[in-house]
């Protein structure tokens, strides 16, 4: 069984004792979190409408903080001496999804 959420914008195929990481989250470590799933395929069940995924819900731990690449930017204009750099490196949410519950 498997399930696609959505969290910061995007969205994620996630199964049980999955860990994935996700936009930052206001959460401290270990505490409990939940999603509503927008797709459920249970086998060869496939549960898409909004009513039927109502009760349906995604239960993950919050295992930790993490950080991405470092991305660098830099804008230059030849000629008139202007030159600007930066960097920037996201923060992600590590989740483990603990739960998959189906509607009854």
């Amino acid at each position: 069984m498997y399930a696609v959420i959505e969290t910061g914008g995007k969205q994620q195929k996630v199964e049980s004792g999955q860990r994935l990481d996700v936009e930052l989250l206001d959460l401290d470590e270990g505490a409990e979190c939940s999603f509503t799933p927008i797709l459920l395929v249970d086998g060869q069940d496939v549960k898409a409408d909004p009513q039927a995924l109502a009760t349906a819900k995604v239960t993950a731990k919050v295992v930790g903080l993490n950080k991405g690449p470092k991305v660098i930017g830099f804008k230059y204009k030849s000629k008139s001496n202007y030159r600007r750099r930066w960097g920037h490196r996201q923060k992600y949410t590590t989740i483990e999804i603990t739960n998959i519950q189906t509607s009854n």
